[in-house]
């Protein structure tokens, strides 16, 4: 059962046992007035009587002590009884508000972690790739015949791996010396990418079993794709402790993936509309977002109280909800978040 459900049924209890109490405090009340009238007759009656009627009238008089008693007693009755409602709707809807915002905090960490289990799998693909002997040769010796001996390869790669939008190997200098796509994208082998972060990062790296992970980003060289770029070193032999000979440079095709992932979180009748379901980087940067909006541009004002997972209302009244990464298997994640804003 949702909780708008729970919600509704709970308050539409609390209504009825309202109106049935109601009924009731009414049947009360109108034993009192028929007392109050008998009571008067009563003493209208004594009065006739005389003194034969003293005793008559003192019975009346106490007839109409108990109906004012009852009376007070049913207005009583009845502002407690409407308290009481009103303070178990209230506390009911704290409860559905809660429940509410804690299965937000639940589809954060399932978009989150969906997309790191993704990422874990790119992270196998780039030392495993850079690995074959057709990439480990060309950055031996890039001779005209290793060279497209290496682009063939990467393309059968590239065509078995639909997610990519091309793969790049790097000499040690930085420069493409090798694609996947050459037809595609002709103007990149032979591009100089020495100063990117991503290559910088990746001269660094220890050995084979290492990888890196560059900030999504728009690649103006790819026609300015969204890219997830992951790097290994290519190392002589092929070997994790061999000599780095150069670098292997993989481009996920961030945007279809990511959006699939946050427009393909299960939400409830009604709610999709009033939903906005994202990615952040750990700049709390927008990298995906189910209605399309900031991506790669906006700074999202998450506040996590240095807390890893958890909700809160923001001045807007609209609940937000996160998650930060767990990792997957051996990848540790970026520190991105999942985040639900309802």
């Amino acid at each position: 059962m949702s909780n708008l459900a729970l919600s509704d049924l709970v308050g539409k209890s609390a209504l009825a046992l309202k109106a049935g109490a109601s009924a009731n405090l009414a049947s009360i009340q109108s034993i009192t007035q028929r007392m109050k009238l008998l009571a008067l007759n009563a003493l209208i009656e004594a009065a006739h009587a005389g003194e034969k009627g003293a005793g008559f009238s003192v019975v009346a008089q106490e007839v109409r002590v108990v109906s004012a008693e009852v009376e007070r007693l049913a207005a009583a009755l009845g502002h407690s009884l409407s308290d009481g409602v009103e303070n178990l709707t209230q506390a009911v809807g704290r409860l559905a508000d809660e429940a509410r915002a804690t299965r937000c905090v639940d589809l954060a960490l399932n978009a989150v972690e969906l997309i790191d289990r993704n990422l874990y799998e790119r992270t196998c693909d780039v030392r495993w790739w850079a690995t074959d002997a057709a990439v480990v040769d060309c950055a031996v010796q890039p001779t005209p015949e290793a060279v497209v001996y290496a682009s063939e390869r990467l393309g059968v790669i590239l065509n078995a791996y639909t997610v990519y939008l091309d793969l790049w190997l790097c000499d040690l200098d930085g420069r493409v010396i090798a694609n996947g796509r050459p037809e595609t994208y002709p103007e990149v082998r032979g591009m100089r990418v020495g100063g990117e972060p991503w290559f910088r990062e990746a001269m660094g790296l220890p050995n084979g079993d290492a990888f890196t992970a560059a900030d999504v980003r728009a690649e103006p060289r790819l026609v300015g794709a969204q890219v997830a770029t992951y790097c290994a070193s290519v190392r002589e032999e092929g070997r994790s402790d061999g000599r780095a000979l150069g670098v292997l440079a993989i481009h996920f095709d961030w945007q279809p993936q990511a959006r699939a992932i946050v427009e393909g979180i299960r939400l409830g009748a009604g709610e999709r509309e009033g939903t906005r379901v994202m990615l952040l980087d750990a700049r709390d940067r927008v990298i995906a977002c189910s209605k399309g909006r900031g991506v790669l541009s906006e700074i999202y004002p998450l506040r996590t109280g240095g807390q890893p997972q958890g909700h809160y209302a923001d001045e807007r009244g609209h609940v937000v909800a996160f998650h930060e990464t767990p990792g997957y298997e051996t990848y540790r994640g970026l520190g991105w978040r999942g985040v639900i804003e309802q």
